[in-house]
């Protein structure tokens, strides 16, 4: 426990309406928290299908007594060259009022004890300027689109991202953004929020700000769960896309990228050779190969029960079947994708896979001298 808790202020940027909303924002309310907290609803403008829900929570935490502080803000639509995520991050931390930032998407169901850790672990260095929690993805699948969800992070990114943490001392060159805290004086380092303008991908583009300005990237020991449930095949491969597209521009090195691309390779060599193989009567070889794609289907099913994530069913092992089988086809497909939908936004991107509007800079191209910030 830490001697003191300093006050936080939790932005929550809202568009549409998320499988288990209501849960997910009563679950914001009642945070756990030991010290003072400000809970910030961001959204569009008054036609949000959850505003309702929001309003509906935080009269129900009135009526319990809940501690801490909640309210609505309208951010707008977002201007060129920035994010819809961004744009109601910028206005909400305008508004902002306690000594702690922290951005938490709408899908997350932390328990009553994730913002407590999270706290925790970016005050235990000094020298931390943020911090994440890693997440899972924790409801039984109902289709394949939500089988290969949790097999992309539970099987694949999720673990990567523990990998390389441990390999660093739980520190990473990078945000993953699904529920981070921010110390002020880091982000008035990076330049604030608005360094981010022209990114894709704030959030870790964010974190490699960070890194640059001299600070370090914490990770959480406790996982948060992603409520995701319902997601067809159609929309599982635009989630695909996306977090592909992500990676492209988030991730600054192949630390991260490296197992991900090994198991996508060992996936499709033994899955080619088990077919040459058989077209050329080597049933023995095409035998053996044929565990190879089989092996990493299990392997990632095996991660994602190991972290957290639902007890696998036939519809798990398609979901891992489905990640690594349309691999290529998303993979190269994201070198040529000009533009992207987002959360009901489309995103028109350039050739490096960031806004095609607006200034966006590479992590490196702007360093600060922490000391004269």
């Amino acid at each position: 426990p830490l001697e003191r808790y300093p006050s936080v202020t939790v932005i929550r940027p809202i568009k549409g309406l998320d499988a288990g909303a209501e849960a997910n924002m009563r679950a914001a309310l009642d945070h756990g928290y030991p010290g003072d907290v400000e809970t910030i609803f961001v959204f569009d403008d008054e036609h949000e299908l959850a505003l309702p829900v929001a309003r509906k929570v935080m009269h129900e935490a009135d009526k319990a007594g809940l501690s801490g502080e909640y309210r609505v803000v309208f951010c707008g639509a977002p201007p060129a060259g920035r994010t819809g995520k961004l744009n109601a991050m910028i206005v909400a931390l305008r508004q902002a009022q306690n000594e702690l930032i922290v951005f938490a998407d709408s899908d997350i169901r932390p328990d009553r004890h994730g913002l407590e850790s999270l706290v925790a672990t970016v005050l235990e260095d000094d020298e931390a300027g943020s911090a994440f929690a890693p997440v899972v993805v924790t409801p039984r699948a109902r289709t394949v689109g939500d089988a290969g969800y949790a097999l992309l992070l539970n099987g694949m990114y999720s673990p990567a991202a523990e990998l390389a943490a441990r390999r660093s001392g739980e520190k990473l060159p990078f945000i993953m953004g699904q529920f981070m805290v921010f110390r002020r004086e880091a982000l008035a380092a990076i330049g604030g929020l608005e360094s981010a303008e022209g990114q894709f991908v704030d959030d870790m583009y964010l974190g490699a700000r960070i890194t640059a300005a001299g600070y370090e990237n914490r990770v959480s020991s406790q996982r948060v769960p992603i409520i995701q449930h319902g997601v067809s095949t159609r929309e599982f491969v635009s989630i695909y896309d996306r977090w592909l597209t992500f990676g492209r521009t988030g991730l600054p090195d192949w630390a991260f990228k490296l197992p991900p691309a090994l198991q996508g390779a060992v996936f499709w060599i033994g899955l080619l050779g088990a077919g040459i193989s058989a077209a050329l009567g080597l049933w023995f070889a095409a035998a053996l190969l044929a565990l190879a794609p089989l092996a990493v289907a299990q392997s990632m099913t095996a991660l994602h029960s190991r972290l957290g994530g639902a007890r696998p069913t036939w519809r798990t092992y398609l979901g891992a079947l489905l990640v690594m089988g349309l691999a290529p086809v998303v993979f190269f497909g994201v070198y040529f994708k000009s533009e992207v939908t987002w959360r009901g936004r489309s995103y028109k991107l350039n050739g490096d896979s960031r806004l095609a509007e607006g200034n966006a800079l590479a992590p490196d191209e702007l360093r600060v001298n922490r000391s004269m910030s």
